[in-house]
Formats: C-alpha cells, structure tokens, sequence
C-alpha cells in the first residue's frame, strides 16, 4: 500500500466503517456470498445487445449484411438469454430469501420470465418502430430515423423503459427499475417500469420527464420536456406506513398532447381523447376528451387545500 500522510490513521477508520457493516438495522450493506446481488454492468451489457437487436446496423456492429445479419443476431440473443438468467436468478433469490427451495425455485422463476420476455421480442419490436414513426412525423427538425435511433434521449428512454416493462409484467424483481434508472441518468428522463404506454408515443426535448409506476397512457401521444405525470397524494394504512400498488398517477387517454413543464397529478386524473395540456399548467382534475387547458386547473383556494392534503403546506400560492 502506498505510503501518504493518512496511512497510520486509516486502519482504524476502515475498523469503524466496516463495524457498521453488522448493525441489523444497516440497509446499506449486503455482505452475504451465499446470496449475490444483480450486476449493474452486467444489466447494462443486456440492455446495449438488446439495443443492437432492436437496431441492428445502428448499435453494436455495423458491418452487416442480408447473409450474416441471423447468426449475429442469433449470437446477441444467446448472449441477453445467458446473462439475463443469471441476473433473473440472483434477483428472484433475494426477492424470496426464506424460501425453503430457493435456489431451485428462483431457477424456475428465471426459466419462465426469460422465455416469456424472449418470446416477446419481436412484437417489442414493432411497438419500437411504431415509436420510431410517432418521433419522425411529430418532430420537424427530424431529419432521418437514424438521426431520432442515434440521437433522441426521448426515444431511447421509451426503448429502455419498454424493455423493462416487459419483464415487469413478468414479475421480475429488481432489474426493470435498473434499467429505467439507467436510461434516468443518462437521458434525463424518468419513467417507471410499471407505466402502461400505448403505442406512437413519442416525448420531444425530453429533458426532466417524470412518468410515474401507475400513469396509463394511449395511442399516439405527444409529451414535451419537464411534463410530469404524477401521484397527488400517497395512501398510509393504520400504522402510518405507505399503501403500496394503488392507482395514483394519471391517465391520458389517445390523441393527448401535453405541453412543455405541465404537471398532472392524481390517480383520479383522466385527460380525455384529443385534450391539448398547455405548457406550465398544473391539473388535478380530469379533462373532458378534446379540451383544451390553457391555465391551471383548479382554484386556488383548491390548490391550497391539496397541497396541504399531499404535501402538508400550501400557504403563498
């Protein structure tokens, strides 16, 4: 070990900080080599030869041609299958830790939501190039396809997310909110892994997107930068503690179109067909279909009292 100023003082440092490691009540630590955690790189290495699946030619090797395009998709889809059971075993081993057949059981548990999520590969795909379409006819300065696969943080955080949802329907621990939290920092666009989404979604800009686990959005919808689609209140139980699994994000229903910096709150919350949301509204109230909101919708004496309801303040609006 290289000698600095610190060296006589860190032994006694490390003694301090790894004895924290053992308090029970320490949720930040898990050394437990019996139970392996997922591997973030590993999850990462999933999502880039998935990518180069779903756009072959624009991620991964570009050097393909109508002959060997099969077996290198081939090969890229024996790669995702190997490291996805693995990171699917270790995930379903620690969501069920006091299972008497655990590792037999999380084996089967990896079987089945790997072949459910490979089996769907090809209709993700269509669901994408729709995507890809909405981003091309929403979007003028689009000048290509390729410039939208390339280049558009929005429409490679809505390839990841769809990715994950998939094996969140599957009922895979863990690795959807991985994902999605992977393509939250580096595109800055945020949306759950539980989201429902129609297809021709398209997000412009995209920058500061927030879209919560329970929002269901329709067909060919259109959000722009800092929209959030988010919870108004969360539910306690008896014991103060969060009710997990309700309805607490909005709906927008097909043909939407939500301007830059809207908010929209509410698991009640439904934007009709065709409702235009403009930009820097906040709406807590649903929208009948084809509605235009040009302003904030509620009251402020509304928005006072929901304010103090969710948050626990409302006093200077």
């Amino acid at each position: 070990m290289r000698r600095h100023p610190f060296y006589d003082r860190l032994r006694g440092i490390t003694q301090e900080v790894v004895a924290g490691y053992a308090a029970p009540s320490d949720p930040g630590s898990h050394i437990d080599p019996e139970h392996r955690l997922p591997s973030r790189p590993a999850v990462v290495r999933i999502l880039e030869n998935l990518f180069a699946v779903l756009y072959p030619g624009f991620y991964g090797v570009q050097h393909l041609t109508r002959e060997n395009v099969e077996y290198h998709v081939g090969a890229l889809l024996d790669d995702v299958a190997a490291d996805l059971y693995e990171q699917v075993v270790l995930a379903a081993a620690f969501d069920e830790p006091a299972a008497a057949d655990n590792g037999a059981a999380a084996e089967r548990r990896a079987e089945a939501a790997v072949e459910g999520f490979l089996v769907r590969l090809p209709a993700l795909r269509r669901l994408l190039l729709l995507d890809l379409t909405a981003s091309m006819e929403g979007d003028p300065a689009a000048r290509s396809h390729a410039e939208i696969i390339f280049a558009y943080p929005g429409f490679e955080a809505v390839t990841i997310q769809r990715i994950a949802h998939e094996l969140w329907n599957l009922g895979v621990p863990l690795l959807p909110r991985i994902m999605t939290e992977l393509g939250h920092s580096k595109t800055g666009i945020d949306i759950h892994p539980g989201a429902q989404i129609g297809e021709s979604f398209f997000i412009d800009h995209g920058t500061g997107v927030v879209i919560g686990e329970t929002a269901v959005i329709g067909k060919n919808v259109k959000i722009y930068q800092g929209v959030t689609l988010g919870a108004l209140s969360f539910a306690k139980d008896e014991r103060g503690r969060l009710v997990r699994g309700t309805k607490r994000h909005p709906t927008l229903c097909d043909n939407v179109v939500v301007y830059a910096g809207a908010t929209i709150l509410g698991g009640e919350t439904v934007i009709g067909e065709g409702a235009i949301i403009g930009g820097n509204t906040w709406v807590v109230e649903s929208v009948a279909p084809g509605e235009r909101v040009l302003y904030t919708r509620t009251s402020r004496a509304r928005q006072r009292t929901l304010l103090e309801r969710a948050y626990g303040f409302g006093e200077g609006i």
